[in-house]
């Protein structure tokens, strides 16, 4: 409704701007008061619709919403004074009883806590059970605030008069008596009604029968369970004549003038299918409805599919489908059926118990295959077969439920109230003395229930003949409203009870999947792959491509041929798939194509959706392979690319560290060529220095008589040419022996005399000096300037071509 409403408002003018919303806000604040009085908690929903409605969204020429209408069928108003177990009266009762003020509790006579007989499972609280919604609903559809009070008021009332209980009198001439001595509930019922209070317990127990052809007056007492009806029907009848009276409130609001508007968009919204462990009158009718909605939703549903069939060019009919005609002819037949045999038990006047009507329904009607019986049930009973189920519905009581009398005293003492509501919904009746006087014989006979329920119906009907349907299934997945939660046999049993199930075995005869030409070549168009190419163009282009540059007529031919080659596939494909159950024929010829659609059966579907995957999968491996192929051929490259870099910079790092190397070699070979000569030059010096002090002072040797006569000239050669003595003395071949230990004396400037008092150690098997150690008789120095470089004079590994002594003497060592 919200959805119409916006997109049906397209004013022009600001003033029809304001009219549109005005009529929007009144059509949509209509929905929660007729929740409010007409939905109630049951077993399965606890927001049941227990009354049919249709509401017809008015539009003008051009398509604009100037105003609605409301209408209404068959409230289940005994739910005022009965509700089954573990269900709930209507709502707005318990929306009084949990919204009211304080003032209007004391004003109402509701007190917290009160406990009313009529209004079970107080203590529940729904979402639907906003007083406050409901009043201001109530404002926008033009209800003022003191006619709501009203209202309220009367309602509070009803409950106060379901609490007057009744006892058997001792004598049946005697009217029976209260249960409560106090008369509180008659006395508060009574005041919240304005209605005398003595006359309203005389109404319920007493009854005015009028007899013979003067229409003689005789009052009887009435028994417990006859003052117990009374009084229900008493509240049935105030709750029945308001809820009417605010659907015409809503009309009056909400309707527009019958020349501004041309066409409309219905919205029904009636019970569902209902199958209780005890189904009465209401239930009947509510499952006859639904059994004409089906039947029009079945003829709607064919004749929908045979005009697409002959459109699309196929030749096709449902021969073999389910009808529930059988069933309609059981409930609504003629002569002879369940509601003729109702009507006329209601006709005869006379009692009419329960076993009675079971035996003449069953007797009556026993050829027909839709009835059955219960053999087991001790209470009488009749089952019904219909298309959601077998129901078996009650005989009690269901006489006396479709007379729906009235007591005319009823009526009168509801005329004299001083309420300003109900003296408007029971308004004096001027012709009441010109009804009385016609004798029984000449009086129409009265509209039962289930007349006025099947003439309504068939106005419906109409009205749904007369414009295109369509139709909104609703399914609850659990009946306790628990999120999360999907039972799968309740929601079965929603979807036999709404017609769906049926609906699919009626589909299932025909073709029930339709795919367009494109949508079928865009989705199977890849089968082509399944047969190799040839020159018939099986793999023609995709038609999308290019398409900007086709003209129409080009694009039709060639998704005709791309879908011929398709349907030539399916031959080799059905053969494949053949089995024992559905040959390839039947396979065959469960595929039509239509001028536009191409039509099939679920189990061709499946074939091509089953090859479609396979292709697709196919496919998948290619583009696997492909991209497996290409990202290690990636790998390999970067592998390559990374040993190169890697190769690069390790040269480049070698380079580096051997041109530091070279560096500092240089460096250290230049520091140590310069610390040598330095050493030569120092070493050079001091000896100079030394031969030339010993040639000058020291006195000639005894020990000269002893050498070789040629030792002078040797001395002499040797002083003068003293870098070759050390070079001699360091050498490993040359001099040997005596020669040796000269060359060195004369190289170390040791005293001519006797070499008693000193030692030369020689290396003879390594090169140079090992040692010089002077004895204890005279002591030898040794002169030698320290090192300029740091470090010189420390040897970190002794080696044997090392001189060693009281001090180190460098030497350079030279290899001839």
């Amino acid at each position: 409704m919200k959805f119409y409403a916006v997109v049906a408002t397209s004013p022009t003018s600001w003033e029809s701007h304001k009219i549109a919303e005005r009529i929007e806000q009144r059509i949509l604040n209509s929905n929660p008061v007729m929740e409010a009085f007409g939905n109630a908690c049951t077993l399965r929903n606890s927001n049941s619709s227990r009354f049919g409605k249709f509401i017809q969204l008015q539009l003008n020429s051009a398509q604009q919403m100037t105003g609605a209408a409301v209408q209404t069928y068959l409230l289940e108003k005994t739910r005022v004074s009965s509700q089954a177990s573990s269900e709930r009266n209507f709502h707005i009762f318990y929306q009084i009883c949990k919204g009211a003020s304080e003032d209007e509790r004391v004003r109402w006579h509701l007190p917290k806590g009160a406990a009313f007989s009529w209004l079970p499972n107080l203590d529940r609280t729904l979402e639907e059970d906003c007083f406050e919604v409901t009043r201001e609903a109530m404002l926008h559809l033009g209800i003022n605030t003191s006619t709501q009070n009203n209202i309220f008021q009367v309602l509070a009332g009803l409950l106060h008069l379901g609490n007057i209980l009744f006892a058997d009198s001792e004598d049946e001439a005697q009217t029976c008596r209260l249960m409560d001595s106090d008369k509180c509930p008659i006395r508060t019922s009574a005041l919240l009604l304005q209605l005398p209070e003595d006359t309203l317990l005389e109404t319920l127990r007493i009854r005015t029968i009028r007899a013979g052809r003067q229409r003689q007056v005789f009052q009887k007492p009435c028994s417990r369970a006859e003052c117990d009806t009374r009084r229900d029907c008493l509240a049935k009848l105030v709750y029945s004549r308001l809820f009417d009276w605010l659907v015409s409130v809503i009309n009056s609001s909400i309707c527009a003038d019958p020349d501004s508007w041309t066409t409309f968009i219905g919205l029904l919204d009636v019970y569902g299918f209902e199958s209780f462990p005890h189904n009465s009158l209401e239930q009947l009718c509510i499952n006859y409805t639904n059994e004409k909605l089906q039947q029009h939703f079945v003829a709607h549903y064919l004749r929908a599919q045979q005009e697409e069939y002959a459109l699309e060019g196929l030749e096709w009919s449902f021969v073999n489908y389910r009808d529930n005609q059988t069933c309609l002819d059981l409930i609504e037949g003629s002569p002879i059926s369940i509601c003729s045999l109702i009507n006329e038990e209601c006709r005869l006047n006379r009692p009419s118990s329960a076993a009675q009507l079971q035996t003449r329904i069953e007797s009556a009607l026993a050829g027909s295959p839709c009835l059955g019986h219960d053999k087991l049930s001790r209470e009488p009973s009749f089952i019904v077969m219909h298309y959601a189920g077998p129901v078996r519905y009650h005989t009690a009581g269901l006489v006396e439920k479709n007379k729906d009398s009235v007591p005319p005293e009823l009526n009168k003492l509801l005329q004299q109230s001083q309420d300003l509501l109900l003296r408007v919904l029971f308004p004096p009746d001027p012709e009441e003395k010109t009804q009385e006087e016609p004798s029984g014989q000449g009086r129409a006979p009265a509209l039962t229930v289930v007349s006025k329920f099947k003439a309504s119906l068939e106005q419906l009907l109409q009205v749904l003949h007369s414009t295109t349907p369509h139709y909104i299934r609703c399914i609850k997945p659990n009946s306790q409203g628990q999120a999360q939660t999907f039972l799968q046999e309740e929601v079965l049993s929603q979807l036999e009870a709404c017609g769906l199930v049926e609906t699919i075995h009626i589909s299932a005869a025909g073709f029930p999947i339709r795919i367009s030409h494109q949508n079928f070549v865009e989705r199977y168009g890849l089968l082509r792959r399944l047969c190799p190419r040839t020159s018939s163009g099986l793999h023609s282009p995709d038609p999308a491509k290019g398409r900007s540059e086709q003209t129409p007529q080009a694009e039709s031919a060639m998704l005709l041929s791309l879908l011929q080659d398709i349907l030539h596939i399916l031959p080799a494909l059905t053969q494949m798939a053949a089995t024992a159950v559905q040959p390839a024929d039947a396979m065959a010829a469960s595929v039509h194509c239509g001028k536009t659609k191409v039509f099939m059966t679920n189990s061709v579907l499946e074939l091509l959706e089953h090859r479609r995957v396979q292709v697709l999968e196919q496919c998948a491996r290619c583009i696997q392979r492909g991209w497996k192929r290409h990202q290690h051929r990636k790998q390999e490259r970067q592998r390559q690319a990374a040993v190169r870099i890697q190769a690069a910079a390790r040269s480049w790092l070698t380079r580096k560290h051997i041109q530091r190397l070279h560096k500092a070699a240089t460096i250290i070979k230049h520091a140590w060529r310069q610390w040598r000569m330095r050493m030569a030059f120092l070493v050079s010096e001091e000896l100079d220095g030394v031969e030339e002090k010993y040639l000058a002072v020291a006195p000639p040797s005894r020990s000269v008589s002893l050498l070789h006569p040629e030792q002078p000239k040797l001395q002499g050669a040797i002083v003068r040419f003293w870098p070759l003595g050390l070079v001699l003395a360091n050498a490993c071949v040359g001099v040997h022996g005596l020669q040796r230990k000269l060359v060195v004396c004369a190289c170390l400037q040791l005293p001519r005399g006797s070499p008693r008092g000193y030692t030369i150690q020689t290396a003879q098997d390594q090169a140079g000096v090992t040692s010089i150690r002077a004895l204890p008789q005279g002591p030898i120095k040794f002169h030698c300037k320290k090192s300029p470089l740091r470090h010189a004079d420390i040897c970190p590994e002794p080696r044997p071509c090392h001189v060693t002594g009281f001090n180190q003497i460098l030497l350079d060592r030279h290899r001839p």
